[in-house]
């Protein structure tokens, strides 16, 4: 069968189109994470569909690296429905209206992309392809754009969007209430990473099991032994 009737060339590619999407319908900055980590996703599955029909292989490539993906896009995902969004529902603000075109990007952005990669890692191969020793140099990424975004901040003070989010924001509690808000978001993230590496194992794992033991196959037979040199047998 042809990568290209293959169900994980599509997926992907609606990754692609999702971020891609996202990415143009609405007023996107880098100074935001949730940019930067659909631009990562972008090129990575964007990379992904090209590698899969190249070497008509419905393996994604760098499976490490899509470990990291897969984390970025989750971060982005919980961070907005959860500490920005409040758990508020998004569908409304899809409708007519003057914010209609935004709303579609920061719901492609937050919502759509997060969840269908996160489905990639979960469902499509390879599998069991990441390492607990991965955790460090994954989270050097989200941890390091909050120490840019304070040096920077500290540096240039009349530059725009100084602080993207609000738990970044010294202005009104403080440098020590932002390293808290870190502190805490370092371990939630630590958790969340252990979690992708974990649901990549378990998925392993549940293959496995669910997989038919093979019969055992028969012993050979034993071939009766040969007289030995030079002896005869005994006259019956």
């Amino acid at each position: 069968m042809s990568v290209r009737t293959r169900p994980a060339l599509w997926w992907r590619l609606g990754i692609v189109l999702s971020a891609g999407l996202g990415l143009i319908l609405g007023n996107s900055s880098l100074v935001y994470f949730t940019t930067e980590s659909n631009v990562i996703v972008l090129g990575y599955f964007a990379a992904a569909v090209h590698w899969m029909v190249r070497r008509g292989t419905v393996d994604a490539p760098a499976p490490r690296l899509r470990g990291a993906v897969t984390l970025y896009i989750t971060i982005t995902g919980l961070v907005a429905h959860i500490l920005l969004n409040h758990g508020a529902n998004p569908l409304p603000g899809l409708g007519p209206g003057p914010d209609r075109l935004q709303n579609w990007s920061s719901f492609l952005l937050h919502y759509t992309t997060p969840l269908m990669v996160l489905a990639d890692w979960l469902c499509l191969k390879p599998r069991n392809a990441s390492r607990w020793r991965d955790l460090p140099l994954w989270l050097s990424f989200p941890l390091g754009y909050a120490v840019v975004t304070e040096v920077r901040a500290a540096l240039f003070p009349s530059f725009p969007l100084k602080y993207p989010y609000f738990f970044l924001d010294p202005t009104t509690n403080g440098h020590a209430w932002v390293a808290g808000q870190i502190a805490q978001l370092t371990v939630e993230f630590v958790l969340l990473g252990a979690a992708v590496v974990g649901l990549d194992r378990l998925g392993t794992l549940i293959n496995r099991r669910l997989r038919p033991a093979t019969a055992p196959t028969a012993a050979p037979t034993a071939r009766s032994e040969a007289p030995a040199p030079g002896v005869t047998r005994a006259a019956g």
